[in-house]
């Protein structure tokens, strides 16, 4: 049991780290290509990915017999799940990727990670009280949001803005993807909302963003990154990760993208944050720290984690 949690522990971090240098191809590649064309191929190139590990899935199953063929209301019902999950996710995907164009890499991944603060605080629409524990790290948060993103003129930055709107978008996707995935197998519905999302940026993409091949060859790698390893093998690990990690644990884990995007833009971008901005990081990334491992110690409602 020790060693499948250590075998966990380790499959989560790499995928956090992956998923924070995410954040640098995704800058990176915006240098060639407009960010509605950029999250569209990369979701082609994720979607591809993990219809590769369906297919070779099923063929384990096949081979043990424990495949089992989905009934025409469960197509049914796996489609239009697919449908609102892929609509979501490109509104999300769509705002960060936007924002991005506009801000640095540290800002946004440290405002995204909010929606680890989100999901819970919109269980109150849902008539549910909430802890202590879950207000403070609000109050950390919003704090924290003010220090990194907030100017001296009372200004949110526009960049700034469009990643906040995608953190609550990206809330939005996994309280939806929360209610449809124990119906279905995780991986083939993360496929098909990859597809919509590939489908729908690229086809917003086609109408509002100029493009060339050239530019398109020049982020050929980093759109590689974002769509393989990113959405691909990321997710892949994420599964199986969790499978073996206690979930309150498990996004405590891949929060820690932030801290690696916040290096990689430091590093691979140069750009370096201002002391506000650095104090600003520390608030919420407490906040998030201090909502996982309370939720862990009093046993509070887990979240859905994705």
């Amino acid at each position: 049991m020790k060693r499948e949690k250590t075998i966990g522990t380790v499959m989560l971090l790499t995928a956090a780290m992956i998923w924070g240098m995410s954040f640098v191809a995704q800058t990176v590649g915006m240098d060639y290509v407009g960010p509605f064309l950029f999250n569209g191929l990369r979701s082609f190139l994720a979607a591809a990915a993990l219809t590769g590990y369906c297919f070779v899935m099923d063929g384990v199953r096949k081979k043990r017999g424990e495949f089992i063929p989905d009934s025409p209301a469960q197509k049914k019902r796996f489609r239009k799940a697919g449908i609102l999950c892929g609509l979501m996710l490109t509104v999300a995907s769509s705002l960060q990727q936007y924002g991005l164009s506009m801000t640095t890499v540290g800002k946004a991944s440290f405002i995204t990670v909010l929606y680890m603060i989100v999901v819970p605080f919109a269980s109150l629409l849902l008539g549910k009280k909430l802890p202590k524990h879950i207000w403070f790290s609000v109050v950390l948060a919003l704090a924290g949001l003010y220090l990194l993103c907030v100017t001296e003129s009372l200004a949110l930055g526009k960049g700034d803005f469009f990643v906040l709107l995608g953190a609550f978008a990206y809330a939005g996707h996994i309280l939806m993807v929360d209610h449809f995935a124990p119906e279905f197998d995780g991986a083939k519905l993360s496929c098909i909302q990859f597809w919509i999302c590939g489908v729908l940026a690229t086809g917003i993409a086609l109408f509002s963003e100029p493009f060339s091949f050239s530019g398109l060859a020049s982020a050929a790698l980093p759109l590689c990154y974002s769509g393989f390893l990113s959405g691909g093998l990321g997710f892949t690990l994420q599964i199986y990760g969790q499978k073996r990690t206690d979930p309150s644990i498990a996004s405590l884990l891949m929060s820690f993208e932030s801290v690696v995007a916040l290096l990689g833009g430091m590093l691979i971008l140069h750009q370096i944050p201002t002391l506000r901005e650095a104090a600003g990081c520390v608030l919420m990334f407490a906040a998030i720290l201090l909502i996982q491992v309370a939720q862990k110690k009093e046993s509070v409602e887990e979240l859905p984690v994705l």
